[in-house]
């Protein structure tokens, strides 16, 4: 049994078609999604209707929460917040009711998955070292927890000792962790390429993946928005990056 596990799509329809595809190339029998499937890129309402009918587990985001809702809160800054005005107008109301539905927390099969943390899931906190991680343990009943914010592949251990490595990309599971399972959209660990994880279950085996998908085509649906929707002046960066790795 393997289940292809994304999140933090952002609205990035390329990078989600991509992942998608490569997760069905590697046999991957079940999907799950860990939130922020809007906000920041072109194509809101395609991404949310591409995760709704796969119909798999999938938990709140952050964006999620605030593209559900009829107005800002002031809880994102000045950019985060011109994405999210748009967004708004982007979906429907059976998009947004779909997203406010959404649950903060839930366990699939014998693994957690959240967006944030486990200890205060609703107040989208982050986790960037082993303390942070250590609030979520207190409260985490499986083996393994799948989470995603911020944007970058990472274990924490629920011991000193790392994961054991089964491979450049895998970590066969032997104790409890807390695994960050990357974003599709908007990694922000310094490569471009679309993230996720697979789970073997049946191995006890997580293999983290990157994918590269149509990075321009993403640039140029937002050019062509203009600065009144999202971030163009970083994808711009971000394409020349890829090139120069071409």
């Amino acid at each position: 049994m393997r289940f292809a596990i994304f999140s933090d799509i952002h609205a990035n329809l390329e990078a989600l078609e991509a992942v998608l595809s490569d997760a069905r190339e590697r046999h991957c029998t079940h999907f799950i999604c860990l939130g922020d499937v809007v906000g920041y890129n072109a194509n809101p309402r395609e991404c949310v209707e591409i995760v709704r009918d796969l119909d798999c587990p999938t938990v709140k985001g952050n964006h999620d929460e605030q593209a559900s809702q009829p107005e800002a809160s002031g809880d994102f800054n000045e950019m985060a917040e011109r994405a999210m005005t748009w967004t708004r107008a982007q979906l429907s109301e059976k998009d947004r009711e779909w997203l406010r539905d959404l649950r903060l927390q839930r366990q699939v099969r014998d693994f957690t998955i959240v967006h944030a943390t486990l200890d205060t899931p609703a107040q989208w906190g982050y986790v960037f070292r082993d303390l942070d991680a250590a609030a979520s343990f207190t409260y985490q009943h499986t083996a393994v927890c799948f989470w995603s914010h911020p944007y970058s592949m990472r274990f924490y251990s629920g011991r000193a000792r790392p994961p054991h490595s089964a491979g450049t990309n895998s970590r066969r599971i032997w104790q409890k962790y807390f695994v960050n399972a990357g974003s599709v959209g908007q990694p922000r660990d310094g490569d471009w390429r679309a993230a996720y994880c697979i789970y073997h279950a049946d191995e006890n085996l997580i293999e983290q993946r990157r994918v590269r998908y149509a990075i321009d085509k993403a640039r140029k649906k937002l050019l062509r928005l203009g600065c009144r929707v999202c971030w163009p002046t970083v994808l711009r960066s971000v394409a020349e990056s890829c090139r120069r790795k071409s």
